[in-house]
């Protein structure tokens, strides 16, 4: 006697391909609003992407890496020469800007460091100091202009907790510098897309990428 139809297994495994393809989809997308249109928060562009999809049930919604890795593979397809140029020019900018800040003991984070930068990227740099007003002084004496607001983090224990922020402008990039306490130098906080330690690079390795992004373009 010959069964009719898929077995149930059969059938489980095709709605488990069909819900890794939505949510590659998603992911995909979410990619092409953080390249495209420059919402650099990972939960906005994910969602923004299922609404565009028509496909909001919340266990389709990709993990942050998953978008990561479409930002990754979007770049490759699309960017080529000219992001790698992009991306030079925002590290280099990034090196400049750490040298003047030295006396904070500076560290380079977010898309410029992991080389995720999209057109709309700005620098994100952490300082450390015990006195805010030193920051303060620091760009008062320069006649540098910036905003000052605050960021909520998760630190390396697992709480939240509001950080200060100055924003200011070099050249054509902004930059976004958050400001620890001295201590806080080796306990980096929770890194958004991962929930592990948020990668720091100090002005050494920014320049070790600087010279490996050279020796690339020489090949």
């Amino acid at each position: 006697m010959i069964k009719r139809g898929a077995r149930p297994a059969d059938k489980s495994s095709m709605a488990r391909k069909r819900e890794l393809d939505q949510r590659a989809r998603i992911a995909e997308e979410a990619a092409r609003i953080m390249c495209e249109l420059g919402v650099g928060d990972f939960r906005l562009a994910k969602e923004k992407a299922a609404v565009s999809l028509g496909l909001t049930e919340r266990r389709l919604l990709p993990r942050n890496t998953e978008i990561e890795d479409a930002v990754r593979a979007r770049q490759r397809l699309f960017g080529g020469s000219r992001h790698a140029a992009h991306l030079r020019y925002l590290r280099q900018t990034a090196l400049k800007a750490m040298q003047l800040f030295e006396a904070f003991q500076p560290r380079l984070v977010g898309p410029v460091l992991s080389g995720l930068a999209t057109e709309h990227s700005g620098i994100k740099l952490h300082l450390f100091t015990d006195t805010l007003e030193d920051v303060d002084l620091f760009l008062g004496e320069r006649g540098m202009p910036f905003d000052l607001t605050d960021k909520r983090l998760r630190t390396g224990a697992g709480d939240y907790r509001f950080y200060p922020v100055y924003r200011f402008v070099a050249g054509d990039v902004r930059i976004e510098a958050t400001v620890f306490a001295l201590k806080e130098i080796r306990q980096p906080p929770k890194s958004p897309i991962d929930g592990g330690p948020m990668r720091r690079a100090n002005v050494r390795e920014v320049e070790a990428l600087l010279e490996a992004d050279t020796d690339d373009a020489l090949f």
